[in-house]
């Protein structure tokens, strides 16, 4: 099966939607493709949050991101969750949805963090199974991200790509591919980068990530506190040769600059697809409508 059976067509460059932008984006309406929230900030129904998710979605495509699926975890998932999840997606109608291949809680207990599983086939099977529970229950594919890791199990039987390969050829999901993460998983694991891009089925690649990182020398912690470095950049531009026109956005959750900054990094990543893959791919070449309120 090709790319495009499998995949949504390009949405361009896109930026996360953070609260403090809420004013600008509506004000200025700003030249970005598109945005991208994080579901579980909106699952609460009114208020001013929903206010401006409602004026905004009038006026840009959004996609939806989650943090607390907990896909991995042996806890039975969360249906009052994935009710609240549904009923958002119905309102907002996202162009997809999408969450981790992690495990974040277990006996009901929310670690509040995106934690690593064990690559084994006994794992492929049980997260699998849950995504396509989930995907039936929404009534849509979703998309996987990969998570950055710091820790390995003696217990796992393939490396990450394999693993993350496995797991969306089995539910029969798409992914979400954090370049970030690949760059950092590779510095902690001490393996090239490359390696898992030239390894990921490209026909299952929906969206990209990009976003800052800590650097402690020994090893890298992601956290969205920081602009791209070069080495992700270098690796995005690799990504693009492999996989083509894929929608990018940029992930800031710490330490948030001012909405033209980011600006300005999302048109770095345009002109690296422009060098790339050229003037006229539709990733590049996207003409504005004018949206009239």
């Amino acid at each position: 099966m090709d790319k495009q059976s499998l995949t949504h067509p390009t949405l361009g460059f896109g930026l996360g939607l953070r609260t403090q932008h809420f004013e600008h984006v509506l004000r200025h309406q700003p030249e970005v493709d598109w945005f991208e929230i994080l579901s579980e900030n909106f699952m609460v129904a009114g208020g001013k949050p929903r206010y401006y998710l409602s004026e905004i979605a009038e006026r840009y495509p959004l996609v939806m991101h989650g943090v607390s699926l907990s896909i991995g975890s042996t806890d039975p998932l969360n249906m009052d969750y994935l009710k609240a999840l549904k009923q958002l997606a119905n309102e907002v109608q996202p162009q997809w949805i999408s969450d981790h291949i992690c495990w974040t809680s277990i006996h009901g207990i929310n670690s509040h963090d995106l934690l690593p599983l064990p690559y084994t086939e006994e794992t492929v099977k049980h997260v699998a199974e849950r995504i396509g529970i989930v995907q039936d229950f929404l009534g849509r594919r979703i998309l996987m991200e990969n998570v950055s890791s710091y820790l390995s199990y003696q217990d796992s039987t393939m490396n990450e790509w394999q693993f993350v390969n496995a797991v969306a050829e089995e539910a029969d999901c798409l992914l979400l591919l954090d370049i970030n993460n690949i760059y950092v998983s590779a510095r902690n694991h001490q393996f090239p980068p490359e390696d898992y891009l030239l390894q990921v089925a490209p026909n299952r690649v929906q969206q990209f990530h990009l976003a800052g990182h800590s650097d402690y020398g020994d090893y890298v912690i992601d956290t969205h506190d920081h602009d791209v470095c070069p080495s992700v950049w270098e690796l995005y531009r690799r990504a693009l040769t492999r996989f083509g026109g894929v929608s990018t956005m940029i992930e800031r959750d710490a330490n948030i600059p001012e909405f033209d900054a980011l600006e300005a990094e999302l048109a770095i990543a345009r002109n690296i697809a422009r060098t790339t893959l050229g003037e006229s791919h539709p990733l590049v070449y996207r003409p504005r409508q004018e949206t009239v309120v």
